[in-house]
């Protein structure tokens, strides 16, 4: 079976794969940077989520605003559960998590 290149019959096969792989470390770089979130962040993260509890069972009801801290708590411990099945431990594991469940405040921040 031969294969089609877009170079035509004179293309070398690892050249493309040379392309293909600068291609790809290129792309996850892209999705890490956009993804990275420093400490303070997630910090800030947490702190809108209490100031946001306090505010909605002030508002509507306790039970409310227990649920939605609760939302969050759950979010973190299944990403807590996830880090540790995917090889992280202890304070890496822990911290990973937290800036998973908190660091959503790097999108609201200028």
């Amino acid at each position: 079976m031969e294969q089609q290149w877009p170079e035509g019959t004179n293309a070398d096969p690892d050249a493309a794969r040379e392309r293909y792989k600068a291609d790809m470390q290129a792309s996850r770089r892209a999705a890490r940077e956009l993804f990275r979130v420093e400490m303070p962040v997630a910090h800030l993260g947490l702190a809108i989520t209490i100031i946001a509890s306090v505010f909605v069972s002030v508002v509507w009801s306790p039970g409310t605003g227990a649920i939605f801290a609760g939302v969050f708590a759950a979010l973190f411990v299944v990403a807590l559960a996830v880090a540790l099945l995917a090889g992280g431990r202890g304070w890496d594991a822990a911290r990973a998590a937290y800036k998973f469940a908190f660091g959503w405040a790097d999108w609201i921040t200028p």
